[in-house]
């Protein structure tokens, strides 16, 4: 199951920046995850500081 952003971001940039694939990008209102390019490695979730990524 690929990550997922929840409404619990606060657009910190935090996961983008520790994604290897880069499949997280800013959107208008959080960070969103491609979920066709998502690698399920769970590197966004382990820094994101109000953990807003979870697996869909």
């Amino acid at each position: 199951m690929a990550y997922k952003i929840t409404d619990a971001c606060i657009s910190c940039g935090a996961c983008e920046a520790e994604c290897p694939v880069s499949c997280i990008s800013a959107g208008e209102d959080k960070y969103v995850i491609n979920p066709d390019e998502c690698i399920e490695c769970g590197a966004c979730a382990n820094v994101c500081p109000v953990d807003a990524p979870v697996q869909d």
